[in-house]
């Protein structure tokens, strides 16, 4: 009996020296650009590039880890305290290199950041989910790279009990037809959401259908005989930094605006762009608000 206890017991300090070890050196990944990324350790001076990544991180309580984001990363808080290295689009190579970081985190979309710090020998990642299950992997991927697996893995649990509440309640309500409004600078020629965006993903899951759905491409320009022809029952307006792309009053005055059904029965909403675009974990935050959105009587406090 006492060796029995004695052979679990190294079998358990073995396991955990394993799991232990797993986590100090996450040696090479595949990122989401299909790029082989080497780790000698987990990584402790992390740079990121990008808003979401930056929430992510600070989701699974690596805000500590975390030594300088970009101009752009604003939550929570305390992104907006690290150092900057510059804009999304003008990435400063030169204060990256000045971090010493031992991970830089991109969405790939900068292609010379990559190329020069590939060149330098200073480790880049890059982080684009393409889908609300892509969100989920990275997140799980992010937790091994950096040794923060039961965090991401509570984080990630979390998330799709949320998805799941949401999508079981509306499942069989009614599914109003909904027109995203992300650019209405040119008021006849709106940008909107269309597939292969995470707007268009909400919208479905959220229990609406995106006028959108069959367009060419995720962001595209809608014309007046396009958005007159699929008369939305609802209207939702993209806000950024607490202002929206167009307020519901400047809509309600708006030539051919004026005949949609949405805007005579005043379903123009404003919801948080930075919830439904931004692929982080806040993205299930975008989903509840869009769902209590388009069906209030099934979402009430």
């Amino acid at each position: 009996m006492k060796k029995t206890h004695l052979a679990l017991l190294l079998i358990m300090v073995i396991a955990a020296t394993a799991c232990a070890g797993a986590q100090s050196e996450p040696g090479t990944i595949t990122d989401d650009a299909g790029r082989q990324v080497h780790l000698n350790s987990a990584p402790s001076r992390i740079v990121s590039h990008v808003p979401s990544i930056t929430e992510t991180l600070f989701a699974l309580s690596l805000g500590d880890k975390l030594v300088a984001d970009s101009d752009y990363c604003d939550y929570p808080e305390a992104a907006k305290t690290k150092p900057k290295i510059g804009g999304y689009f003008t990435p400063n190579i030169e204060e990256i290199v000045a971090m010493k970081p031992d991970l830089v985190l991109t969405d790939g979309y900068v292609p010379e950041l990559i190329t020069k710090l590939d060149s330098l020998g200073i480790p880049i990642a890059v982080i684009d989910p393409k889908d609300i299950n892509g969100v989920l992997t990275d997140i799980e991927l992010l937790g091994n790279v950096t040794g923060s697996q039961k965090e991401a893995k509570e984080l990630t649990g979390d998330m799709k009990k949320r998805i799941d509440a949401v999508v079981n309640t509306v499942s069989s309500a009614s599914r109003p037809s909904v027109f995203y409004v992300f650019d209405a600078t040119d008021t006849t020629k709106p940008w909107t959401a269309g597939p292969g965006s995470f707007v268009d993903a909400l919208i479905g899951l959220a229990g609406g259908v995106n006028v959108a759905a069959s367009a060419s491409d995720p962001w595209i320009q809608f014309n007046m005989e396009e958005l007159v022809n699929s008369n939305p029952d609802i209207i939702l307006v993209d806000s950024s930094h607490g202002t929206a792309a167009i307020s519901p009053a400047q809509i309600k005055e708006l030539p051919g605006w004026q005949d949609l059904k949405a805007v005579k029965e005043d379903h123009i909403y404003i919801i948080d762009g930075d919830l439904v675009n931004r692929s982080g974990p806040r993205i299930v935050e975008g989903l509840e608000e869009m769902a209590k959105i388009l069906h209030p009587d099934l979402f009430k406090d």
